[in-house]
């Protein structure tokens, strides 16, 4: 039986969908969230912390002497063994039989900054308004976006949190809907059907020569949207058809560890990014609300950088955020550039870190089985 095309007289009262946000001019100002914007991640609404002056000084952070790490014979040949071990296809029998050469330990050191900061921003969120109690004005002034209450998670690790401002709410009519809790189909502009897409609306489809009539719309050329269930209005997605929104500002607060590593590059034939799987020794480690460049050490290099990425942190995280401590780290990372012979032929290979990985960089070959 064929469904009867009912003709949707839509109540004129009913509105088309409004914006998705708030129109200018919709929220009261609140001091200290000026400029702040409805939806999540505005730009341009984080709030600078409070004047923040370091005492000047002159000091410089020292760093003891270090011992360059050696590594044995039997140590190299373990981590080609581990290698090979890895390798399905190759043998043990050449790395139990190398002869070694020599065994060149090489000082990499692996420069760390970490500067942990908290940035805070703010917005404009909204919830349908079913009755729940509303923290608004008349119970204070919302304190300054710096002087609300958090808890603060452990240093050095990345956190967000989403609290709201204390007596920033208001209720308010909604915005998308005028108030009525239902807007006005979009899909099927208020008609309570759209064209049908197996037949493309001509209401018959072909079947080799012939044509008949489409089963999908039966004939119609026209099917029930399915978005509002042919009635041509739905309830509105902003309020839930509660005709009234909770209005409030969200502070978001943000922790994050920022990082800065540095590995002087002087040896171009191995990677520096097979550095960043493997762990050193930390011989050196210094932590204050902010750290002083290093000095002395015996490669500059690892100075300097100290130095400049300090400056650079300072200046680039200072005016929208506020700094808590800063730690700087430096590491010993075990190398050695191992040189060996096998049946006549020189060779060599790489043992790095403290786990002793092994990079062999040439004549894979002659490891097969």
């Amino acid at each position: 039986m064929d469904e009867k095309e009912d003709i949707v007289e839509v109540d004129p009262n009913i509105p088309d969908e409004g914006p998705s946000a708030p129109p200018p001019g919709w929220l009261d100002c609140i001091a200290g969230y000026e400029g702040s914007q409805a939806g999540e991640n505005p730009d341009g609404n984080y709030h600078p912390p409070p004047p923040y002056s370091p005492p000047e000084s002159n000091q410089n952070a020292s760093v003891p002497n270090v011992r360059e790490p050696t590594v044995s014979e039997d140590v190299a040949r373990e981590a080609l063994l581990q290698y090979v071990e890895k390798k399905w296809t190759y043998s043990s029998k050449p790395a139990k039989n190398l002869v070694f050469k020599d065994l060149k330990p090489i000082t990499v050191y692996r420069y760390r900054l970490e500067t942990y900061t908290e940035s805070r921003s703010s917005s404009w969120e909204s919830e349908p308004y079913n009755g729940q109690y509303v923290d608004g004005p008349e119970n204070g002034m919302s304190p300054p976006p710096w002087d609300v209450q958090v808890q603060y998670p452990q240093k050095y690790t990345d956190v967000c949190l989403k609290v709201r401002v204390p007596h920033s709410a208001t209720v308010k009519g909604c915005y998308g809907c005028q108030c009525t809790g239902s807007v006005r189909c979009g899909r099927c502009h208020a008609k309570g059907r759209v064209r049908c897409t197996h037949c493309h609306g001509s209401g018959m489809t072909r079947s080799g020569k012939n044509r008949r009539r489409c089963t999908t719309c039966h004939g119609r050329g026209k099917k029930r949207c399915i978005q509002c269930h042919g009635r041509g209005f739905k309830v509105c997605s902003t309020c839930k058809g509660l005709r009234n929104l909770l209005h409030f500002i969200q502070l978001t607060v943000t922790w994050k560890n920022q990082i800065r590593e540095f590995i002087p590059d002087r040896l171009p034939e191995f990677p520096l990014k097979n550095f960043d799987k493997v762990s050193g020794d930390s011989f050196f480690e210094d932590e204050n609300l902010l750290v002083y460049p290093i000095v002395g050490f015996p490669d500059q290099e690892i100075c300097d950088m100290s130095k400049k990425g300090i400056e650079e942190h300072i200046s680039k995280f200072s005016p929208i955020s506020r700094i808590l401590q800063q730690r700087q780290t430096i590491e010993l990372i075990p190398l050695t550039h191992a040189f060996y012979s096998y049946h006549g032929k020189d060779y060599d290979y790489f043992v790095y870190g403290r786990e002793n990985k092994h990079t062999q960089t040439i004549y894979d070959e002659f490891f097969l089985v």
